[in-house]
This record gives C-alpha cells, sequence and structure tokens, in this order.
C-alpha cells in the first residue's frame, strides 16, 4: 500500500490555520497591551508623572506650557528640601476664582487620547488641578520678609535669591508684602519664582491651610523639563541659597 502522505504538497502538511493564527497574534497583542499599561500606571503611581505649567508664576524658572516632569518619590520616600519646586494639589481656596485652563482639543478623539495618557501618567490633562511652586520653609522653620536689606530670611539666615527669583524692573525687594511665619508640622511654606505674579503661601494665609501646605498634598518634586527640546534642563534646589539655614537637630 502506498503511504499517500507523502504526495501532498508541502505548504499543505505543515502551514497552521489562518484563523487560529490571526486569533494568537491579537491575543499577543491584546497582552503586551495590558502589560504596558500597568507598568504605565504603576511608574505613575510610584515613580514619575508629567505636567504642564499653565501660568507664569514660576518665571524664569518655568515658561507657561513648559512640561516637566516630577519624582513622585518625594515626599513619600524621599526626604523634601528648601529650593525644591515641588507639585502639589490644591490645600483648599487657593485655585478659588481661578479659571481653569482647558487642556481639551474640541476633538473627541484627541481629547480621549490625553485622557488615556494622563491616566497611566504620560498626559497633563490634570495639570490645572494642581499648583507648583518652590520650597522655602520646612516644617519648624521661620520664615520673614523683608530684612533691611529686602532679602528673604529662613530662620534667620538672609537669603541671596538672585539665582531663580524673577523681580520687576528696579524691585529690589524680595516681597511685596511683610510677613514671618513658622511652618507648623507636617507642613511647607512655598512661594513662586516669579515673586510679584504668584498666588503662594503669603496670599492664602485666609484659606483653611493658613497659607500652608500640607506635605500630604505633595504629588512630587519637579527635577526636569521635558518640553519643549530648546527648554530640556534640570531643575535645581539651589542649595547653596539656603546653607546655613537648617535648624539645631533638622
Amino acid at each position: 500500500m502506498t503511504d499517500t502522505s507523502f504526495l501532498r504538497p508541502r505548504s499543505q502538511r505543515e502551514s497552521p490555520s489562518g484563523g487560529r493564527g490571526i486569533l494568537r497574534f491579537l491575543r499577543d497583542v491584546v497582552v503586551i497591551f495590558v502589560v504596558a499599561l500597568l507598568i504605565s500606571f504603576l511608574i505613575k503611581t510610584f515613580l514619575i508623572r508629567s505636567f504642564y505649567i499653565p501660568s507664569g508664576s514660576m518665571e524664569q524658572t518655568l515658561q507657561i506650557d513648559d512640561r516637566i516632569i516630577v519624582n513622585e518619590l518625594v515626599p513619600g520616600l524621599v526626604d523634601v528640601q528648601r529650593g525644591d519646586v515641588v507639585v502639589f494639589e490644591d490645600p483648599g481656596g487657593w485655585l478659588a476664582g481661578t479659571a481653569p485652563v482647558s487642556a481639551e482639543t474640541g476633538s473627541p478623539l484627541a481629547d480621549g487620547f490625553s485622557w488615556f495618557l494622563t491616566l497611566v501618567g504620560l498626559g497633563t490633562q490634570d495639570s490645572d488641578e494642581h499648583l507648583v511652586k518652590r520650597v522655602i520653609g520646612l516644617p519648624g522653620d521661620t520664615v520673614a520678609c523683608c530684612d533691611d536689606f529686602g532679602q528673604l530670611t529662613v530662620n534667620g539666615v538672609p537669603l541671596d535669591e538672585s539665582a531663580y527669583v524673577s523681580l520687576p524692573p528696579g524691585e529690589t525687594r524680595a516681597s511685596g508684602i511683610d510677613f514671618s511665619v513658622t511652618v507648623p508640622e507636617g507642613s511647607l511654606w512655598v512661594m513662586g519664582d516669579n515673586r510679584y505674579n504668584s498666588q503662594d503661601s503669603r496670599y492664602n494665609t485666609g484659606t483653611p491651610s493658613k497659607g500652608f501646605v500640607p506635605l500630604d498634598d505633595v504629588v512630587g518634586r519637579a527635577f526636569v523639563v521635558s518640553w519643549p527640546v530648546d527648554r530640556w534642563g534640570w531643575l535645581s534646589d539651589h542649595p547653596e541659597v539656603f546653607r546655613g539655614t537648617e535648624r539645631e537637630g533638622g
């Protein structure tokens, strides 16, 4: 008897079912997508996150529409330092009366894609629900302005903030209003680099947080400008400015 199996064309003997191949391909695509989504979600939750700058309160350090990358390990695993640029949620009343900056384009497809990127930590659609300022005072610090030379002081030490502060032409005082505060435990005193155009701790003393930012509201520390390309660069906490301001035991 002749074994006719050797008489069939090779393509008929070895080709898998076309339908099964397509299904396996689609399954692999879905698995890769789900894994990528999970990794992105974990990165947003525990590591880094992207935000855009909707106002000029941090000029010249940050410009309107800059994109920044935020390290979310601060302050959970890494302590906040004086001089850090931090992103935080509204402690209550800080954004009251401020018109939100809409990130929507009017295109359902584009807006849906932007929402998805924000969900996984790669988009910036929720940036107008947050604020970005520089940390001036840590818990227990006494922050005051201004001394006889118009400088801000932390624990009695005058600060030379010329490395990052933007003042109006001819202005030398680090703040347009005088104040003296002691930062309570678990909170921060923050100010914008654009001192005469920043609704920061100085102007929110009438809110529930009394102008202080609870550490629990801090999303993380901004450490790099990621966009536009010509503004790419690291964000410094300027340790030289705050040298000598440390309190004994803190």
